[in-house]
């Protein structure tokens, strides 16, 4: 059985609300979803640039897309009432560390209050409902970690929280929020809805792939550049970051979601199946119920080793990938805000709770992800090409080349 099988098992026919849904990674998530059966429900705010990746792939054709903020509860609670989501999953959010030195004030609100929001929302339609929300994840990021900026050195789960800029921080806070939620009002004996609701949240490393237009990303950029005919400008060539494409943690928080729901569906011989199910798919053969118990927690979600390279190394690899016309040359800031200089994450916890491997390597990654801009400037069909991608990420064979 592939993993596009595998998933497509638990999640034809389940009612999936993602929130910031018309953003870079929603937009990517929304197909997945669809093409597994789903029946997607979105909120968020309007596609935040132009074009935007959300307006190519036509999505608001085929689900129900509500654009609303995360900061509004009541407009949020809403739509939760019409969604009735079995899972949801959490990446509404201000994502880019620049604009959280210009605006930190709405960062927060976003990211942290919009947490609060969510869950709150959730804790509240389960008390008031029969079949409740089975999954939750919050999309957080690896830059949530404390940072001394020592080489070499990879983050773990269980390192401190404290992020250094405004947007790192908040995020801190967004896992602080979700742990809060999860031990107060849906751990046993907390809450008439504890034990309904599993919550997990996953902190994924930089993350590139078709279909980002947004400001101040090293690919992004890269592309307008070529595009207009400039010379790539990159400011911190020498950072070093854990570059994965984007379907890399989109398949992961599919995963995390799908074994928490099934241990919250299944009990005795449906678990056992459900188990064998889960195996084949890459699991080990605890029932349904433990692995729930187990697996809801906090995940790093990154490439291995060999793949956390420099921002200048990236740009190596788009310029060899997209040919002629492609040039990049550093263009350092007198003053630029904080970013740290280097970043790893050690996901040991991923790899063994799910026997979980990361499927391209990042010279694979920037080559499909360059083959999608290069389709995209040509006029071709990207909603076909998108939908190839991630058929072809999910399919065994691509799993068995890696070397």
């Amino acid at each position: 059985m592939t993993k596009f099988e595998s998933l497509q098992q638990f999640y034809k026919g389940k009612r999936v609300l993602v929130t910031g849904h018309t953003g870079f990674k929603g937009s990517w998530l929304c197909l997945m979803l669809r093409m597994l059966g789903a029946e997607v429900y979105g909120y968020a705010l309007a596609a935040p640039t132009e074009p935007a990746l959300f307006d190519i792939l036509k999505l608001s054709e085929e689900m129900h897309s509500e654009i609303g903020d995360i900061r509004d509860f009541p407009h949020l609670s809403a739509f939760m009432e019409t969604a009735r989501p079995e899972v949801v999953l959490h990446l509404a959010a201000q994502p880019i560390v620049r604009t959280s030195y210009l605006y930190p004030r709405e960062t927060f609100e976003t990211n942290v209050m919009g947490t609060v929001n969510i869950l709150e929302a959730i804790r509240r339609y389960n008390a008031q409902h029969a079949e409740k929300v089975q999954s939750f994840l919050n999309v957080t990021t690896d830059k949530v970690y404390e940072n001394p900026d020592l080489a070499d050195h990879a983050f773990r789960e269980d390192e401190k929280l404290d992020g250094y800029d405004p947007y790192s921080n908040s995020k801190s806070c967004s896992e602080l929020v979700t742990h809060s939620y999860q031990k107060s009002f849906f751990s046993p004996g907390a809450d008439p809805s504890a034990t309904v609701t599993a919550i997990s949240t996953a902190r994924a490393g930089n993350v590139i792939g078709g279909g980002d237009f947004a400001v101040d990303r090293i690919i992004p950029d890269c592309v307008r550049d070529t595009i207009a005919g400039r010379t790539i400008h990159v400011r911190n060539p020498y950072s070093t970051r854990p570059y994965q494409h984007v379907l890399e943690p989109l398949y992961v928080y599919l995963l995390i979601a799908m074994t928490q729901a099934q241990g919250q569906q299944t009990t005795g011989t449906q678990a056992s199946a459900a188990s064998a199910e889960m195996n084949e798919a890459g699991h080990d053969e605890r029932t349904t119920e433990t692995l729930a118990r187990d697996v809801a927690g906090c995940y790093n979600v990154g490439p291995d080793e060999v793949d956390a390279i420099t921002t200048g190394a990236l740009a190596d690899l788009f310029v060899q990938s997209w040919g002629a016309g492609a040039a990049w040359h550093t263009d350092a800031e007198a003053n630029a805000p904080h970013e740290a200089a280097y970043l790893k994450l050690d996901t040991q916890k991923l790899k063994e709770r799910f026997h979980w491997q990361p499927r391209w390597h990042v010279t694979e990654a920037v080559q499909e992800t360059v083959a999608w801009y290069h389709a995209w400037s040509e006029g071709a069909d990207m909603r076909a090409l998108t939908e190839q991608q991630i058929r072809a990420f999910l399919a065994d064979e691509r799993e068995k080349s890696r070397t």
